[in-house]
């Protein structure tokens, strides 16, 4: 099982990657690297993928620099972790406190 603190080890240690797709991606959207990191250092995990090929992940909720509330797909990959995707959450797909899938 992944832990938040593992994947804030992995920021401290500098080990945390962006592929270009997902940082694209996340910029499309308005999200800024300093704000996922931000997520992580104050966020908690809602969601385990041990099955994730070709690493274990998770999804994080937490809120960035100005208190919105974003998720964040990370893996754990041994000895540092992917940003794989972050983004607003629908609330039309989560429950009111953006941490449950409806």
């Amino acid at each position: 099982m992944i832990t938040i603190d593992r994947l804030r080890k992995y920021y401290a240690e500098d080990a945390v990657f962006v592929t270009e797709h997902a940082s694209l991606r996340f910029r499309q959207k308005g999200i800024k690297a300093k704000d996922i990191r931000v997520v992580v250092s104050n966020g908690e995990i809602i969601e385990q993928y041990p099955d994730n090929y070709p690493y274990p992940s998770c999804l994080i909720y937490g809120k960035d620099s100005q208190n919105r509330v974003v998720h964040v797909c990370m893996s754990d990959e041994g000895s540092s972790s992917r940003i794989i995707t972050a983004y607003y959450p629908d609330p039309n797909k989560w429950s009111e406190d953006l941490k449950v899938r409806r």
